[in-house]
């Protein structure tokens, strides 16, 4: 049975004892362990071992529970994975990236990743030429961007194990194929952190105009990897028992490929330092140039909604907008229920003059007399936050074979099980 088929097997059958009445001590507990973390201020740190500590406790206590009497090691081990899913599943929002400064980290190194994509290339991380198979590197990319449609730890850490075993197996393959001795880790490394810097979304000029199409459904590009946040929350969270072996490997290996992006500069590359410097500043200024050119165009959107009359929650949307001074963008704090099919497609033609803009602002940068530079073309892919529900066996399955289901139910809870 396949890693995503056994995690929903096992899923379901905890909820499943957790039904039974003679579950009701241990449900209690759970409850109140989760009620109780909205008692106090968000401490990740010390978050992290109040839910390593409840797991150590839960783990003896289902040893000892009549329901699981003269169960295997590895019957306990599934009730633990089982249990764990379901409380961080519950826990997600208060836990994953719970303060601004992990927000700003994100916000920092995706920043970073946006310039580096636009000249970025396999010969200054010095891949060699077996190792570059786009084809590889794309089912690498679209893995490891499965990372946000999950709020468990241990789906989150399996979507970066399918993405490094990817790259094991073209390492593997080059080495028998080629006839050549590849060095490991030595190898594998750069190939990582040239996957992670494509695998990202677009700077957040397109994502601004797109976000309100990506809730209404009409567009599906991936979210930002949130880099920072999913590595410390895995590493706060999962088990610790489990990130051992083969798990902590590669999520040693993405950790340090996200040191890696943090600290690069032009010596970390095989790049000349004067080319690096002019690459990064014109990634800067086009940056920069897009921005203008999206501040003009969220104002015609203004002024389009202001035409057609909007009801009172418009209004007392654009007021706030125009008295805080803070926000040029009115329609990205809106709601999906305020929009109208006028706006749909104003913002889609939008959407479209923006790209074309901020396509020729990255050709005209490419036409600077300066060093020369080969544009990126940043894989997007489709996702969507999504819980377990009772049919998760066949959503598993999708997401096996590299389908995205969009849901926004909420998993099957021990709420239901009879007190």
């Amino acid at each position: 049975m396949d890693s995503a088929s056994t995690q929903s097997v096992t899923f379901f059958d905890f909820l499943d004892r957790m039904r039974n009445p003679a579950s009701l001590d241990l449900v209690r507990s759970i409850k109140s362990f989760i009620v109780s973390f909205s008692f106090y201020t968000a401490n990740p740190e010390n978050d992290g071992k109040k839910v390593q500590d409840f797991f150590f406790t839960m783990e003896a206590a289902i040893r000892d529970h009549p329901l699981w009497d003269g169960a295997s090691n590895e019957e306990i081990d599934s009730a633990m994975e089982g249990l764990e899913k379901y409380v961080m599943t519950k826990l997600f929002t208060r836990t994953f990236a719970p303060l601004p400064e992990d927000v700003k980290i994100d916000q920092e190194i995706s920043e970073k990743i946006c310039f580096l994509q636009t000249f970025l290339r396999p010969e200054h991380l010095d891949i060699p030429a077996v190792l570059q198979n786009e084809a590889s590197w794309l089912l690498a990319e679209k893995e490891l961007l499965k990372i946000n449609a999950f709020k468990a730890p241990r789906e989150k850490l399996l979507c970066i194990m399918s993405c490094c075993r990817v790259i094991n197996n073209l390492l593997l393959n080059a080495s028998m194929s080629e006839n050549v001795v590849l060095a490991g880790a030595d190898d594998f490394l750069p190939v990582l952190i040239y996957v992670v810097i494509k695998a990202s979304s677009p700077c957040w000029v397109l994502q601004s105009l797109t976000e309100i199409l990506k809730r209404r459904g009409y567009l599906k590009y991936a979210n930002p990897p949130q880099l920072h946040s999913n590595l410390k929350f895995i590493q706060l969270y999962r088990r610790q028992t489990k990130l051992v072996s083969e798990a902590a490997y590669y999520f040693t290996n993405l950790v340090s490929t996200k040191s890696f992006i943090v600290d690069l500069n032009a010596k970390s590359l095989s790049i000349d330092e004067m080319e690096f410097e002019e690459s990064m500043q014109a990634a800067r200024l086009a940056n920069k140039a897009a921005r203008v050119e999206v501040s003009p165009i969220s104002n015609d959107i203004k002024a389009s909604r202001e035409d057609r009359s909007p009801g009172p929650s418009g209004r007392a949307h654009n007021d706030e907008t125009n008295t805080t001074g803070g926000c040029n963008y009115p329609y990205m704090e809106a709601e999906a229920g305020e929009l109208t099919v006028g706006d749909v497609e104003r913002l889609l033609s939008l959407y479209k003059d923006v790209v074309t803009k901020y396509t020729s602002l990255c050709r005209a940068v490419r036409h600077v007399p300066v060093t020369k530079k080969v544009p990126a073309a940043p894989h997007l892919e489709g996702t969507d936050v999504m819980l377990t529900q009772p049919a998760e066996t066949s959503a598993s399955m999708d997401h096996k074979r590299g389908l995205q289901k969009d849901s926004h139910g909420s998993p099957r809870t021990i709420n239901d099980s009879p007190e």
